[in-house]
């Protein structure tokens, strides 16, 4: 009998899930602007459009926005329709200057979302804090977002 119960609390203990670790998605030694200008030029090649993501390491949610860029659905759209540049923001105090020229207001929260045209145009601007909890949105969401700012053939 004991064996038995030491069994099923080993299988029980195999099946809890491995702590989250974060993932490193934004540098702080990156130019941002540099890459924004590379993102432009590949865009233009590739008739795509440039998404800005601006958060940090430390944010819970832009880490789960990186999760679900990465499943499946969205990845494929990413690939096909965007080139993505992830901007630093610090602790509130790193490329302000960026989020402002792209009309960012980061003190919404973070993650916050800008997409360019392949000319460096702004076609959206997140203004309202539309993705600071992500934790409470689903990977379906941004899957709308994508399809919505996706360029017409």
């Amino acid at each position: 009998m004991l064996l038995a119960c030491l069994s099923a609390a080993t299988g029980a203990i195999a099946q809890v899930a491995q702590p989250f670790v974060p993932k490193h998605i934004y540098s702080a030694t990156a130019d941002s602007k540099a890459e924004i200008a590379a993102a432009l030029k590949r865009a233009r090649a590739g008739n795509k459009r440039v998404l800005l993501g601006f958060g940090g390491d430390w944010c819970g949610d832009c880490q789960m926005l990186d999760i679900y860029m990465h499943q499946d659905k969205n990845a494929a759209l990413i690939d096909k329709y965007y080139v993505v540049v992830h901007i630093d923001i610090g602790r509130m105090d790193r490329n302000l200057d960026i989020a402002r020229q792209y009309q960012v207001p980061i003190e919404k929260g973070v993650p916050a979302l800008a997409v360019l045209d392949a000319h460096g145009n702004l076609i959206y601007s997140q203004q309202h804090g539309e993705f600071e909890n992500m934790r409470h949105l689903s990977a379906e969401d941004l899957t709308a977002f994508l399809k919505r700012w996706a360029p017409r053939p």
